[in-house]
């Protein structure tokens, strides 16, 4: 049955509201003031740059330069110690005599290819995941493990 002509009113004035608002909104665009751009673009402007080493076309301050190799310690400290610190994963700890003594006993050059390379089943990874290390680096770090491993 149809709906009472009371009801199609009703729905004819809010389709026609509805579409007058839609024109009046439509009609509301319109440029923003100097000010009111001005605004706009400091609420969306960037906070910072990224800039590369070497980039001459940045703003802001130089990049540092390096200072020159970190010391073994340094490097132990900011790379090795998470596993020879706690033997995770079973790496010999920092000062364990015993856990050394097989590995020293293969020589340097065994320790530092086991450092830069890794040590494939281990979980040791090449360079222990410091891959901004040099291997020269890399080497010092392995000579500060077995100077106080011995």
């Amino acid at each position: 049955m149809r709906a009472g002509l009371t009801e199609d009113p009703i729905v004819i004035i809010r389709y026609a509201l509805g579409l007058a608002a839609m024109i009046l909104a439509l009609g509301a665009t319109a440029e923003p003031t100097a000010e009111q751009r001005t605004a706009i673009e400091d609420r969306i402007k960037p906070i910072g740059e990224v800039c590369l080493q070497g980039d001459s076309e940045c703003g802001g301050a130089a990049v540092a330069a390096s200072s020159g190799p970190r010391s073994g310690e340094d490097v132990y400290n900011s790379a090795c110690m998470a596993c020879h610190g706690t033997g995770a994963g079973g790496a010999p700890v920092l000062g364990d005599v015993a856990a050394w003594a097989d590995r020293i006993a293969k020589g340097n050059d065994a320790l530092y290819a086991s450092g830069i390379n890794g040590v494939p089943g281990t979980g040791m990874i090449a360079k222990g995941g410091c891959m901004n290390c040099s291997d020269e680096e890399i080497n010092a770090a392995v000579d500060y493990m077995v100077a106080g491993s011995q």
